[in-house]
């Protein structure tokens, strides 16, 4: 039986696509939004609102089309290996059912339809989205020179805080500022547009998704230990061996403590502390029950990061409660 809903419910023309994508696995999707999430989150917080729901609906989207883009480009560049590779060898490049030349294409529509997202955001968070774009492109040879791939996912994925955070600071949006700008200089004024700095709260809560990500990602790495060994790839996993599921703990300790500090440093209330205590918790039982040689139980520990980055999320909510 299918073990996903895109072989379970899609048209079969679409089923490629939708793999290309990494539509039949969400948990991605998920952990490449929430930390935008938790970024609005605290910087709603941090001045004593609630976060806006329409930046929460425009970052999911967003996150959605940028993590298939990300994962069509790591599949055209990773095509040789990953057709070396037991878990990757079905993918749709890997196996032929998709062209190079489709990926592209894919990745185009789904770059322009993310660009019409970007464009509704202040320009701060515009200028932080395209300058995300570097990450995104050296993520795939992360593997092939170093052991550490896993940190650099971390630095790419949990770019959303940041952006979340300057977006959730107000300011019209980009393209409502360009057409004033353009209106202006062709009036013979002259505007300077000044953004507000992002505040330390969310450079902490960056370095806090960044531990997570290196964590959780390591945890992932456990399942293809034997394969990548053979490929040549590099990993965090491969590198720790037996010690990863210490090292994890360590991981997810620093990541706790950074997102204490940006509680701290935000000035949110104190219904936030029981709810990072949860997240605490949670991460730990991951570290304490991860075994190096269970590759299935690895990728149920993984998952379960989608519910982790949510307690974080609900933490940071809970944190514009100052009484």
């Amino acid at each position: 039986m299918a073990d996903n809903w895109v072989d379970r419910h899609a048209p079969l023309s679409w089923r490629p696509w939708l793999k290309l994508g990494r539509f039949d696995r969400p948990t991605g999707i998920w952990l490449l939004m929430l930390p935008g999430w938790q970024g609005i989150a605290l910087s709603a917080a941090a001045v004593g609102e609630w976060p806006n729901p329409r930046l929460l609906i425009l970052f999911a989207l967003g996150a959605a089309l940028m993590r298939a883009a990300g994962c069509a480009f790591n599949d055209i560049v990773d095509r040789d290996i990953d057709a070396l590779v037991a878990r990757t060898a079905a993918r749709p490049l890997a196996s032929g059912q998709i062209s190079v030349r489709g990926a592209w294409a894919f990745i185009a529509l789904c770059a322009l339809a993310s660009l019409v997202i970007l464009i509704e955001l202040n320009i701060l968070a515009l200028f932080l989205g395209v300058a995300s774009l570097a990450l995104v492109g050296a993520y795939p040879f992360m593997k092939r020179i170093t052991w550490w791939p896993q940190a650099w996912l971390g630095l790419t994925f949990n770019w959303g805080a940041l952006m979340g955070f300057a977006a959730a600071q107000g300011g019209p949006s980009s393209v409502t500022l360009l057409a004033l700008v353009v209106g202006a200089t062709a009036a013979g004024f002259h505007i300077s547009v000044v953004t507000p700095p992002l505040p330390w709260c969310a450079g902490l809560l960056y370095a806090s998704g960044v531990a997570w990500t290196l964590g959780y990602d390591t945890i992932y790495a456990v399942q293809d230990l034997e394969d990548d060994a053979l490929v040549g790839v590099k990993s965090s996993a491969r590198r720790l061996g037996g010690a990863a599921p210490g090292a994890v703990l360590a991981f997810y300790a620093l990541s706790v403590a950074l997102a204490l500090a940006a509680w701290r440093s935000g000035g949110l209330g104190p219904l936030a502390l029981p709810l990072i205590a949860l997240y605490g918790l949670h991460l730990a039982r991951q570290a304490l029950r991860l075994k190096v040689d269970d590759a299935a139980g690895a990728l149920a520990l993984f998952k379960s990061n989608t519910l982790a980055g949510l307690i974080l999320f609900a933490a940071l909510v809970a944190g514009n409660w100052h009484s």
